[in-house]
């Protein structure tokens, strides 16, 4: 039957129906594992009361998950383009809905955090290769609406982590948190067994020296920077960043001549892939500098509760669930640097009126600039993620698709560590700091991606 083995063609991808099956396994996989890297942050008190252990302990919870996300992004994506993509996505669909199994009968901390390492893995294979997937299932002049569906998905899913936690917390204990993953992931591991195509397979040998070394790099990397502002880290930093600078030496003189290499430096050459990388990398991490500074602000300086702050953020993904389909369309008739351009401009004016509230704000007040700081980032990424996967070569499809998660990825890892400097060195105005750190950070951004407002992918 063909919808049992669809085949997409590079240029029209997948017929409909099969194209709205195919989507809707990736957009229920993506928002799982999305979802689960900031759902825990509200739950982490009563995770850490439940377990008897100390909240610094409690934090490897969150951090083990997304360290097994960012230190695997390329690895697979390189793997994908060998062995399958199909193969690579259902292999973490199951990985991932069998340790939520795992971590939501967790009864000791040792076991949770070794469950949300593993489960990150399957998470990693999830966002490795979303991307490139849709590359075949949506024809070439509807690839923005299809690239839109995806980061929007992945915008309402970060941002939503603590209106769901909290709502999900009001009635049940924080098991459930990770139990409600899986009817939910054997769903979509059916569909995406039933209607992903099957895309051509490069013959390039994987390279695994590669990619443990590239696992290596960001694991060490996130780590120092971690670090940075901790008293009596100074040595341990170091030491850390000289790694990172010999891994990162050691990768370059193994990859720039490769065909394909499993950290793309060959499509870090081109020009537009190379900008819109960085102005990912730089977009993201003012979105979590925000995302860490507004609940602080919220909850130490107005006092709201944890039910207020989801509410009050909620705009934030509402305004991403509005306007990113209309971004996926003007995508495909408009330069991205253009458009990035107006969207980041958007929410660094966003970041800058949260950062300058007046001292007894009301709730619209409040409101409004969450708002408006969602709205322009809707209408970054999406175009912004269609310039990344355009600007590649078809065959690379997989690398370019690693290269876009692991951008997102470091820019909120960068974003949360900067954040905990903030707090750390500064703990009265860490919040108005990281805000206006924010708004500087989208000022660069918008400035990289008006260097790039005359091409088109």
């Amino acid at each position: 039957m063909p919808s049992s083995r669809p085949t997409a063609s590079n240029s029209q991808g997948l017929p409909t129906p099969l194209r709205h099956w195919a989507m809707l396994a990736l957009v229920l996989s993506i928002f799982m594992a999305v979802l689960d890297g900031t759902i825990v942050n509200v739950a982490l008190p009563s995770i850490a009361q439940a377990l008897n252990v100390p909240g610094h302990q409690a934090v490897w919870i969150i951090n083990a998950y997304q360290l097994a996300i960012i230190s695997t992004l390329l690895p697979y994506s390189s793997l994908a383009e060998r062995i399958g993509f199909r193969r690579i996505y259902i292999f973490g669909l199951v990985v991932f809905s069998s340790m939520a199994l795992l971590s939501a009968l967790a009864q000791s901390l040792s076991t949770l955090i070794i469950a949300r390492s593993l489960q990150g893995l399957g998470a990693g294979a999830i966002m490795s290769i979303n991307a490139a997937l849709v590359r075949h299932i949506y024809p070439v002049d509807r690839l923005g609406q299809g690239i839109a569906i995806i980061a929007m998905v992945v915008a309402v899913s970060a941002a939503s982590g603590p209106t769901v936690a909290a709502a999900v917390l009001a009635f049940a204990n924080w098991h459930w948190l990770f139990a409600m993953n899986i009817p939910f992931g054997l769903f979509a591991t059916a569909l995406a067994f039933k209607y992903l195509p099957h895309v051509p397979l490069s013959a390039h040998p994987f390279d695994w020296l590669s990619a443990l070394l590239t696992s290596l790099l960001f694991i060490t990397l996130i780590s120092a920077i971690s670090d940075i502002g901790h008293e009596g880290q100074l040595l341990p930093w170091l030491c850390k960043m000289a790694l990172v600078s010999l891994l990162a030496y050691t990768l370059y003189r193994r990859l720039w001549r490769h065909p394909a290499p499993l950290l793309p430096l060959d499509l870090l050459r081109i020009r537009m892939f190379r900008l819109s990388v960085s102005t990912s990398v730089l977009a993201f991490c003012a979105q979590m500098l925000a995302f860490v500074a507004i609940p602080f602000y919220l909850f130490d300086t107005l006092g709201k509760s944890a039910m207020e702050i989801g509410l009050l953020i909620t705009p934030w993904p509402v305004m991403i669930g509005v306007v990113a389909p209309i971004a996926g369309r003007l995508a495909d008739k408009q330069p991205a640097g253009v458009l990035g351009v107006v969207g980041l401009s958007t929410l660094t004016l966003g970041l800058l009126g949260l950062a300058l509230l007046p001292t007894d704000p009301t709730h619209w007040q409040i409101i409004w600039r969450v708002a408006l700081s969602g709205a322009g980032f809707a209408l970054f990424q999406s175009p912004n993620n269609r310039a990344i996967m355009t600007s590649a070569p078809v065959a690379r499809s997989g690398g370019a698709s690693g290269m876009l998660g692991t951008a997102r990825l470091l820019g909120q890892s960068l974003g949360a560590a900067l954040a905990g400097v903030m707090l750390l060195n500064w703990p009265i105005g860490a919040a108005t700091l990281s805000l206006y750190l924010a708004a500087g950070l989208s000022l660069i951004a918008a400035g990289i991606s008006l260097l790039r407002r005359t091409e088109k992918t």
